[in-house]
């Protein structure tokens, strides 16, 4: 059978090729989906908001006792000298944090692999099975501890363990810790090392954490407020829930992923089939930690989504490699085919605007100044923004990062008043139902709001305030006016 080859001046240039499509179509994805319009829908909001405000969060936040210190405190020094040096408003650092981070997550992968194109086959796989290149797409700093895990795993795997990885995993841990503030959650793949026998790797890991936490403490110019508060938050996040029901969705169980564990299964029966010779599984450490955090994932989801699917993402990557891409010669014509219908389903996947994924934030009503229907409806100056939805603190700091209110509920119902945390349980608890605002509504004064999202029906059922339907699905009560004659 007739088999076209390139010709061997041109040969030569297939790897630089095809690095260069998988380059530009991680380059692609992120700024197809920006140009629609799209903005994350949480945490990336309120960042960017933070560094253009100037303010600490207990000027933007009705904190307790548990708020020590900002736990992502490197990430918005980084945004807002951004902001300050560049003058770019929230929109264009949303833009820089999409765009930055996913390039980044995906574009550090290439760097360990011979065929690039396996990474677009974990992207590929995991954006059908899952909703991680979601999550990449989210603009928030845990995409950066995203990128150190899936590093050290593959550098478990191509790499030796020596003083050059350990400094490398100590700068990588210090500097993900100091933008993130997640620290102990690296136990896990220190267990999942332990589990596959990689004990040098363990030892080296246990060391680079240990001390890129502590200086990541020291950077901030409080260590152990710093360490201290992340371990808190994490604890009262989910301790003080009597249901998973009113946890924040990223908190919640998940459902067993059976999908994601098929891939495992066909991966370790592929290895088995054309390598069998090869070292099994079991000693991988991302195998363990897929292992680990699927478990865990049954008691809170995020074990699975942040930890479980990144390392998954690094064995589907490393075994196409080994097993099936290297089938093709590395500078044939063949495999610069099969490049490009990988980098084309990968785009027109992650791309695809399925269910509204990408665009469902162009139909936000936001709560501005600007809007003559909400003058004298917004808090005044000194004033709270009530509210049990936390939407509405993401959408409305993010329009206003200077407001001169502050928010009842922030990004973390655990940084609350334990009198505040309760009221705002017992709203959720009974369903948004009105009387549970009574507690907010009691202690409220002329300067404060309390926002309920709600259709343009009858006003909440809440006859102590007077209420405005500003903008659409939103309703506003404030204390009555008193008329002067």
């Amino acid at each position: 059978m007739f088999e076209f080859e390139l010709p061997e001046r041109f040969r030569r240039y297939v790897p630089l090729l095809a690095l260069l499509l998988v380059v530009l179509v991680i380059l692609a994805i992120p700024m197809q989906i920006i140009s629609g319009g799209y903005l994350p829908a949480d945490d990336a909001l309120r960042h960017v908001a933070k560094a253009v405000s100037g303010k600490a969060w207990p000027d933007i936040l009705v904190t307790g006792d548990t708020f020590k210190i900002d736990h992502n405190l490197g990430w918005h020094t980084i945004l807002g000298t951004l902001h300050q040096s560049l003058g770019w408003t929230p929109e264009a650092l949303i833009v820089f944090s999409v765009v930055a981070l996913f390039f980044i997550v995906n574009g550090a992968m290439l760097t360990w692999l011979k065929r690039p194109e396996a990474w677009l086959v974990a992207l590929l796989a995991a954006m059908i099975v899952s909703d991680l290149p979601q999550r990449f797409m989210l603009g928030r700093p845990f995409i950066l501890t995203s990128t150190v895990l899936m590093t050290i795993l593959f550098a478990a795997q191509k790499a030796q363990p020596n003083w050059k990885n350990f400094l490398l995993f100590t700068a990588l841990i210090t500097s993900c810790t100091f933008v993130h503030g997640v620290w102990y959650l690296w136990a896990l793949p220190i267990a999942a090392f332990f589990f596959a026998g990689q004990f040098r790797w363990m030892l080296l890991l246990l060391g680079a954490w240990a001390i890129g936490v502590s200086c990541a403490g020291l950077l901030t110019g409080h260590p152990v407020d710093y360490v201290s508060q992340a371990f808190s938050m994490a604890l009262n996040s989910v301790g003080h829930h009597a249901t998973n029901r009113t946890m924040v969705s990223e908190l919640q169980p998940f459902g067993g992923d059976i999908l994601a564990i098929i891939i495992v299964g066909a991966l370790v029966s592929l290895r088995l089939y054309t390598k069998p010779t090869a070292p099994s599984l079991v000693k991988n450490p991302a195998f363990w930690l897929i292992c680990g955090c699927w478990i865990l994932g049954f008691r809170i989801g995020r074990f699975w989504e942040d930890w479980g699917w990144p390392a998954l993402m690094v064995l589907i990557a490393a075994e196409v490699e080994f097993l099936l891409l290297a089938k093709f010669a590395v500078d044939s014509l063949r495999r610069l085919l099969l490049v490009a219908i990988i980098a084309a389903a990968t785009f027109l996947s992650v791309t695809s605007d399925l269910h509204s994924r990408w665009t469902q934030n162009l139909t936000w009503s936001y709560l501005t100044p600007e809007n003559p229907d909400l003058t004298g409806w917004l808090p005044e100056q000194g004033g709270i923004l009530y509210s049990a939805d936390m939407t509405i603190f993401y959408q409305t700091f993010f329009k206003n990062p200077r407001g001169d209110w502050r928010y009842q509920l922030g990004y973390e119902p655990a940084l609350m008043p334990v009198d505040d945390f309760e009221t705002y349980h017992k709203i959720l608890w009974n369903n948004g139902d009105a009387k549970a605002y009574a507690p907010w509504v009691k202690k409220m004064k002329p300067a404060d709001r309390l926002v309920i999202r709600g259709n343009g029906g009858p006003p909440p059922n809440i006859p102590q305030l007077e209420w405005n339907y500003g903008v659409s699905g939103i309703w506003i009560g404030r204390t009555p006016r008193v008329s002067v004659k």
